[in-house]
């Protein structure tokens, strides 16, 4: 699938369709729901069909990001370990990765794509440009602000999320630091997140979705070239995330050009387009921010335990962004555009089926990775990360924290389908209604489990807070009549659950003795888990396939645009 590739919108209608999939009642429209095969393929694709190159396009992209983002905390883990140094450095790349959620790709993105979406369909392209200069102008204004404060304050920022280095002056020092490093990376990237959201809304996926490969790149350099350099080599980090920032965003910029946009900022807060999105934003900063919030809770709570626990959760949290980010993202990045468009042109049940069909891939994908990363915690840990100053005892304790995160890698992944259709309707007050209750849900979880399982109680309460966050969402948009599943998600659900049974039992055969792993060389390590992963696989879709389920029936989901 070539970089440039570009998701085309064909308004489609085809009643008559019959689908395996096509199920789904009430506010979704009648469908047949006959079990059998789709008829000839169309002659025009489908908007779902355009959904799925899209979703695989990013997920394309990301999935080069996540290699290389692996292979940069490999090397991460064999400089630097779980101790001191690795701590100060996570907890300096979490606090302006959270504000990262916040403007670029979380609250602004949610806020901005539905209202640029609305601002095309109503007024034009020349509104759109004026928009985009606004946007930008004063989106750069507000960070600039943040960036300022938290370069000044940066130990202050370090003891609100890390208040347990208070006791340890040289973490403490080192962590501000670096903060005041890696702190500015947030305007360049908020400014990235934005163009990447224009360039969505026309379509284009492709640069936005492989940009982050430029942070992993940056990374590594500062890990291997920098950072044996540096008085604290440590530091060659926090520079190659400034670095990171940087390219992104020029290569972000380049990609508007090609669409034509010579964006001009302008410091525009009385603009109307504006302050819709800044009315709409102020909710969405917590609703779209509830799982980081709660991983900063974690990592806030884990600096009162043993030195490495914010480490050990570190890790286990990359390997379960693995799928969300590779999967879970990509469905969200493009299902945004998707459901804004059919909101603002007035098509409830084609909104409806978009959604189904985000739903759907969902649990197809979701479910099986939960179980893999179940099964495989020490395998993955050990072959990834064990090496240097990684031992042992650090991928037996992180492993405990991923088999926890595992447990809620669905939920999580359904929250970023289901919350982009209350932000598509411009609907910022629920979600963050729900969040709230997630969150302090998730926080009375977390000081109950802490004593008992320790950083590993902190990546449960964590699961269960998004357990409890997607239900309600789900919840409110089946009352509201925006959503509701039909009969034949029932035996979709079973053969998921059937076939990713199946596959978990092969991994657990497949799987040798765990003290095995940690005596294995490196590509002993590699091959055994590559097989596994690759059984795992063949097993599954095998087994999807032998109960009556066919891709191209997911691919073919939408029946009314």
């Amino acid at each position: 699938m070539r970089l440039g590739l570009r998701a085309r919108h064909y308004a489609v209608s085809k009643p008559d369709c019959q689908c395996i999939f096509a199920a789904s009642s009430g506010a979704t429209g009648a469908y047949n729901p006959a079990l059998q095969a789709i008829g000839p393929p169309p002659q025009e694709p489908t908007l779902s069909s355009n959904l799925l190159r899209s979703t695989a396009l990013v997920g394309q992209m990301t999935l080069v990001s996540r290699i290389l983002g692996f292979v940069r905390d490999v090397i991460v883990a064999r400089a630097f370990g779980a101790g001191m140094a690795a701590d100060a450095f996570f907890v300096a790349f979490k606090i302006p990765n959270l504000f990262r959620r916040l403007f670029a790709e979380g609250a602004f993105s949610q806020a901005f794509v539905p209202v640029l979406s609305e601002c095309r369909e109503k007024d034009g392209e020349e509104a759109v440009r004026r928009l985009v200069d606004a946007a930008a102008g004063t989106l750069a204004a507000v960070v600039l602000g943040v960036v300022t404060l938290g370069v000044i304050a940066a130990p202050i920022f370090v003891l609100l999320f890390a208040p347990g280095f208070v006791d340890q002056r040289d973490k403490l020092e080192l962590s501000a630091s670096l903060l005041r490093v890696t702190f500015p990376y947030l305007l360049f990237i908020s400014l990235s997140g934005l163009a990447g959201s224009v360039s969505n809304i026309y379509g284009r996926f492709g640069i936005p979705a492989l940009s982050p490969v430029m942070l992993n790149i940056t990374l590594i350099i500062g890990a291997v070239w920098l950072a044996p350099h540096l008085e604290e080599p440590v530091m060659g980090l926090a520079i190659g995330v400034i670095a990171g920032g940087v390219t992104q965003l020029a290569m972000q910029y380049a990609g508007l050009w090609k669409l034509g946009f010579r964006p001009r900022p302008v410091i525009a807060f009385a603009d109307a387009g504006v302050r819709k999105i800044l009315r709409l934003m102020g909710p969405a900063i917590f609703g779209v921010s509830v799982a980081q919030i709660n991983m900063m809770l974690d990592t806030i709570l884990a600096s009162f335990l043993q030195t490495g626990s914010i480490s050990w959760l570190y890790y286990a949290d990359r390997l379960c962004e693995f799928p969300l980010g590779v999967f879970g993202l990509a469905l969200s990045t493009v299902i945004l555009p998707a459901l804004s468009k059919r909101h603002a042109t007035g098509s409830p049940a084609a909104f409806a089926d978009t959604l189904d069909w985000g739903l759907r891939w969902v649990f197809l994908i979701g479910v099986p990775s939960a179980l893999a990363l179940a099964v495989l915690a020490v395998p993955l840990l050990s072959t990834l990360f064990q090496y240097g100053e990684m031992d042992e005892r650090d991928v037996t304790m992180s492993a405990q924290a991923l088999v926890a995160f595992a447990f809620g890698l669905l939920p999580f992944i359904l929250v970023k389908v289901l919350a982009p259709a209350f932000y598509a309707r411009q609907d910022t007050r629920t979600p963050v209604r729900i969040g709230i209750i997630s969150m302090i849900s998730s926080s009375v979880m977390n000081v109950m489990l802490i004593f008992p399982l320790a950083h590993g109680g902190l990546a449960l309460a964590t699961s269960l807070g998004a357990y409890i966050n997607s239900w309600m969402l789900y919840s409110t948009l089946r009352r509201d009549g925006v959503y509701r599943a039909g009969a034949a998600w029932r035996g979709f659900l079973l053969r998921v659950v059937l076939a990713s049974g199946v596959m978990s039992a092969v991994l657990w055969v497949t799987v040798a003795p765990l003290d095995q792993w940690h005596a294995w060389s490196m590509t002993q390590r590699a091959t055994r888990l590559a097989i596994a992963v690759l059984a795992g696989a063949a097993v599954y879709f095998a087994s999807l396939w032998l109960s009556g389920l066919r891709f191209r029936d997911m691919a073919a989901r939408e029946h009314v645009v």
